[in-house]
């Protein structure tokens, strides 16, 4: 089987989770013994381009002819099965699409963010979850607050790319979402259920887990919509020491909120960003992990770390994450906001009832992403979690490890490869 991966990496001076995933799953496909095909092109090039490429940088997100050029030759030297579409902006353009299909080469994509609606891709705009731009022929509310790298010029290059491309993005053959809730935001985009299929990303197996290390871990960027604040805030509301430590690692604008803590508290610590040996030692030495995020983030790669460890996650109940720990069922629609995502109270295991808004899925616990919410489930999440160690490593096993993600990748690329020509 021969597949063109597709990928616009993002500047490597802003750590990506996206540009780990598609490495490793080239990685793992060829292991495989499926012949890939990258087709990359990365945001760091755009500097050293000559004068005539760079003036043709405004219409790329639309169109990208060089790429479009480079990938017709491709296509018609090698004859792939199927061309997988990650991040197409701004170097290779949905247009990537319609030429795969003129050459009778069906497209996958995987939806790594809300990109299809919403300029940003988050769904978040100063401080809070927005949705400003759903059911909109034309993302102006976008445009209004810069909300594609703070620029009115450059929002209206990508809401003017997302309407032009509507039919584009309609004509995916099918798509791979990471999680249900992005099932759920393709649905209300209009994909019909038989070309959406949920597969999730997976991290490297690290081997048996060690023995359950003692605090919390929170291990992200250091922005708004990530959450680090509102832990912050969760966590003052605790004695100093009452909850073991608190170790967060990342870098970003907040950072300076975090060093504060460490600086207020003993039981805060700053490892500031870590190297895969960093990440690992930081899970190892922990007993849950948190993913405080304030957004509908799509797949926190952090948490399959955790699960793979045998670590329990405390997570917002907001986009992937109740899928994630297992506790989205019934799962909570995408677009819902912070009074609407705390959980009913629920039970475990034959265990004692949850307090109420605390939600308790196979591998961890979902709450609202509200200070004194999360503030009541951190000591919750410390008590339980050596009873859901075996739990969060048999779910990492069972959903998330590299050859059951792989061989369900393949299976889709095998499917697809199998219809009629698409010219």
């Amino acid at each position: 089987m021969r597949i063109v991966v597709a990928h616009n990496r993002y500047r490597e001076a802003q750590p990506s989770g996206e540009n780990t995933i598609v490495d490793s799953e080239i990685a793992q496909l060829t292991a495989a013994g499926v012949e890939v095909l990258p087709f990359i092109r990365s945001s760091d090039e755009i500097p050293s381009m000559s004068k005539a490429a760079k003036a043709l940088l405004p219409i790329s997100p639309i169109w990208a002819p060089r790429a479009q050029h480079d990938l017709s030759r491709l296509l018609t030297e090698h004859r792939p099965d199927v061309l997988h579409l990650h991040n197409p902006y701004p170097l290779i353009s949905p247009w990537v699409v319609r030429t795969a299909h003129r050459h009778g080469v069906p497209v996958v994509q995987t939806v790594h963010n809300y990109r299809q609606v919403c300029s940003s891709g988050i769904y978040f705009r100063d401080g809070v979850i927005c949705q400003d731009c759903k059911g909109r022929a034309l993302g102006v509310p976008a445009i209004k607050h810069r909300c594609y790298r703070d620029s009115a010029a450059q929002s209206a290059l990508m809401a003017t790319t997302l309407a032009v491309h509507r039919g584009t993005w309609r004509s995916v053959d099918r798509y791979i979402a990471l999680t249900s809730a992005i099932a759920d935001h393709l649905r209300d985009y209009g994909i019909p259920d038989e070309r959406i299929v949920v597969k999730p990303n997976s991290v490297p197996d690290p081997g048996r887990p060690a023995p359950l290390g003692d605090g919390f871990l929170y291990m992200a960027r250091l922005s708004p919509e990530k959450g680090v604040d509102l832990l912050l805030d969760a966590w003052r509301r605790h004695p100093v020491g009452a909850l073991g430590t608190l170790r967060v690692a990342g870098d970003g604008e907040l950072r300076h909120l975090v060093e504060a803590a460490a600086a207020e508290r003993p039981d805060v610590v700053y490892l500031g960003q870590l190297d895969r040996a960093g990440v690992q030692a930081a899970v190892e030495a922990s007993a849950v992990v948190i993913a405080a995020a304030m957004w509908h983030d799509v797949l926190p790669t952090v948490i399959i770390e955790a699960l793979s460890n045998g670590r329990p996650v405390l997570g917002t109940a907001l986009g992937g994450i109740p899928y994630l720990v297992g506790a989205d069922a019934p799962h909570e629609p995408a677009g819902t906001g912070p009074a609407e995502t705390a959980s009913a109270v629920a039970g475990g295991g034959g265990g004692s009832p949850m307090p109420a808004g605390i939600g308790l899925g196979e591998a961890g616990w979902v709450v609202a992403p509200e200070p004194a919410a999360l503030a009541a489930a951190l000591p919750v999440a410390r008590a339980g979690a050596s009873g859901l160690t075996l739990a969060a490593r048999a779910r990492y096993e069972r959903t998330f490890h590299p050859d059951v993600v792989t061989k369900r990748l393949i299976d889709i690329y095998a499917g697809l490869a199998r219809t009629p020509n698409h010219v």
